[in-house]
């Protein structure tokens, strides 16, 4: 024996292995599992013979992939998918989602009217709450962040390194939520010289508190000493001013520019006369004031040197032929519109004779009863830069509301104003038109301003943080519609002239 119960095999014959047998229980279990593993085979080769299983809880391959494995392939299956990115947080998920949907198109482009917030003056429609248009104003501002070195790259190859103005700057304004009213006003007045010098002048002196004036000599001199030649500004502090001073503009609502621009020069007019009040109270002013009608001084600021004009009331008497005049002040002049007029056909329609009749005669002193007169207004002073307001919004009684005049109202490039009284200074004077405020859109309710201005020779369109530079014939687009006064349309509202002396 070779050990352990076995028999070492002879030299040359095949191995064996000799075992002992196994006990009859051993042997009896081992066949019944013979016969299911047979059985379930069968069952298997019943059902196509194609599909793997699971014998004694493992799976065993299906023919298919033991032929492959024979063959030398091996059948994997694909690796689990990537995870997913986090997502972006809801704030600026949401701001990019409306991003197409919420930057303007250019002016090329043919524009779509009414986007500016809802409410009583607005056209944003579809925003509600404080909580969404903060929501607009970051992507606005991130709009402006992404489009500001594009925009200002090519309007300086457009205008060119050569023929671009010495200590000049071009800078379009971020709108912070329906601000546009604000942006195109201040952009329209930067770009008229005399008011712009006045108050980048105002910030060396020295000032206590914060006010309207304070503030935009700060945006002015921020845009005028800015290293780049064109860019984007936010003028964030002006806006937070305006809100706080006076409620019409504490909201996201449209608000009609023409309104916040008497309101803009009055209230620098009015800082001006406090501050010169303050001085002469302390001794420093002796000189420079005019009586008003009241019997107090009223001191005259640079705002009436550059705005301020005086028209002439002429009424005579059909009776006795008296004539009477009466003086009125005015920083700018409104107009009424008809359809394919021009600016001085408005102009002398404003100076047109009117006779008063009937319920409305005027009293005479002379006569000391109510008598036929005619009555006429006339330019007894001309200002240094005439701003021009066009009524371009009507009260429709059929309709109980405002719409817009979409009239076709050509305004030339040059002016001389023909209805000056016998006793106006200098009559003969010309003006040159330097900025024009745009209304687009078909009412007061929904639409958007922007602006157009000359500077150094060229044309500049700003619509809010746009900057582009058009030609000279592309003005007339913005002279109005000579069809449906219903339409939209982009149409000058505001016209700025500045004297040439």
């Amino acid at each position: 024996m070779w050990g352990g119960g076995r028999e070492k095999p002879p030299r040359g014959s095949p191995a064996r292995t000799f075992c002992s047998p196994l006990p009859v229980l051993h042997q009896s279990r081992l066949a019944k599992g013979r016969a299911r593993k047979k059985g379930r085979s069968l069952a298997a080769s019943e059902r196509g013979g194609a599909g793997g299983g699971t014998e004694n809880g493992r799976n065993f391959p299906s023919e298919a992939a033991r032929a492959g494995r024979s063959r030398g392939r091996v059948t994997r299956a694909p690796p689990p998918p990537p995870p997913p990115p986090p997502p972006p947080p809801p704030a600026l998920a949401g701001a990019l989602s409306r991003w197409r949907h919420l930057r303007r198109p250019r002016l090329r482009r043919r524009r779509s009217f009414g986007r500016r917030a809802g409410g009583q003056h607005g056209g944003e429609g579809g925003l509600r709450g404080a909580a969404r248009m903060a929501t607009l104003m970051t992507v606005r501002r991130l709009a402006s962040i992404c489009t500001m070195g594009a925009n200002a790259s090519a309007l300086e190859k457009e205008i060119g390194p050569d023929q671009f103005p010495m200590n000049e700057h071009y800078f379009g304004l971020v709108n912070f939520g329906n601000t546009c009213y604000c942006n195109s006003v201040l952009q329209a007045l930067y770009f008229c010289r005399p008011f712009r010098e006045k108050v980048l002048a105002y910030k060396v002196q020295a000032r206590k508190k914060e006010t309207l004036l304070t503030c935009l000599s700060d945006l002015f001199n921020s845009i005028a000493t800015q290293k780049k030649k064109v860019g984007v500004i936010p003028p964030k502090r002006f806006i937070s001013r305006l809100r706080k001073e006076n409620e019409l503009f504490d909201n996201y609502m449209q608000q009609d520019a023409h309104e916040f621009l008497n309101y803009l020069l009055n209230t620098i007019a009015d800082l001006l006369q406090e501050e010169k009040k303050q001085e002469k109270q302390n001794g420093k002013l002796q000189n420079g004031s005019i009586e008003s009608d009241e019997g107090e001084k009223v001191e005259l600021t640079w705002v009436h040197e550059i705005f301020q004009g005086a028209l002439t009331n002429e009424t005579r008497c059909l009776n006795c032929e008296a004539v009477s005049s009466k003086d009125e002040d005015f920083l700018d002049l409104s107009v009424d519109v008809e359809q394919n007029t021009s600016i001085t056909h408005c102009l002398r329609g404003f100076s047109n004779t009117e006779t008063l009749c009937s319920e409305y005669k005027y009293y005479c002193e002379q006569c000391r009863s109510k008598q036929e007169a005619q009555k006429r207004m006339r330019v007894k002073k001309l200002p240094m830069i005439l701003a021009l307001h066009l009524k371009r919004f009507k009260y429709m009684d059929q309709l109980h509301r405002y719409t817009k005049l979409s009239y076709r109202v050509v305004f030339p490039l040059e002016l001389r104003l023909f209805n000056t009284s016998g006793d106006a200074t200098n009559p003969d004077r010309m003006y040159d038109l330097v900025a024009v405020v745009v209304h687009c859109g078909s009412g007061p309710n929904r639409g958007h301003y922007i602006t157009i201005v000359k500077s150094h020779g060229f044309w500049l369109l700003f619509d809010d943080d746009i900057v582009e530079k058009i030609d000279a014939q592309a003005i007339e687009e913005f002279y109005g519609l000579t069809s449906d006064i219903s339409k939209n349309s982009e149409s000058g509202y505001i016209l700025f002239y500045q004297s040439r002396d």
